[in-house]
C-alpha cells in the first residue's frame, strides 16, 4: 500500500515544480500557461464537483474535489500564499457569528 500525501506535502511539490520546472509535466505546464489559465482550470474543476456532488457516485465526487483541490493549490504557489495563511484565516472565523442577520436558518432553507 502506498503511502497517502498530505495536502501539505502536496503543497510542497507543487512548489518545489515551480521553482525547478520539470519539462512536461502538468504543474510546469500550468505554471509556464499562468495565471488565466490556472484559473480557468479552477472554474472548470469547480463546475465538475457541482455536477458530480449532485449525482450519487461517491468515487465521481472524490476524484473532482481532489482535482479542484490540486488546481487550488497551483494557484496558492502562483501568488505566493502559504497554507499557513489559509490555516490562520480559518481559524480567526472559529465562533464568529454570521454577519448576515436576515439570513434563514439552515433547517428553514
Amino acid at each position: 500500500m502506498e503511502a497517502q500525501q498530505t495536502v501539505e506535502e502536496l503543497y510542497d511539490l507543487i512548489l518545489q515544480r515551480k521553482q525547478n520546472p520539470v519539462a512536461g509535466s502538468y504543474t510546469d505546464y500550468l505554471f509556464t500557461k499562468g495565471l488565466d489559465k490556472i484559473l480557468k482550470k479552477i472554474g472548470e474543476e469547480s463546475t465538475e464537483v457541482v455536477v458530480a456532488a449532485k449525482n450519487e457516485s461517491d468515487p465521481d465526487f472524490i476524484l473532482e474535489v481532489a482535482d479542484l483541490t490540486y488546481h487550488v493549490l497551483v494557484l496558492l504557489v502562483q501568488r505566493g500564499i502559504g497554507l499557513d495563511q489559509i490555516k490562520e484565516e480559518l481559524a480567526s472565523r472559529e465562533g464568529k457569528m454570521s454577519k448576515t442577520a436576515d439570513r434563514k436558518p439552515i433547517d428553514k432553507l
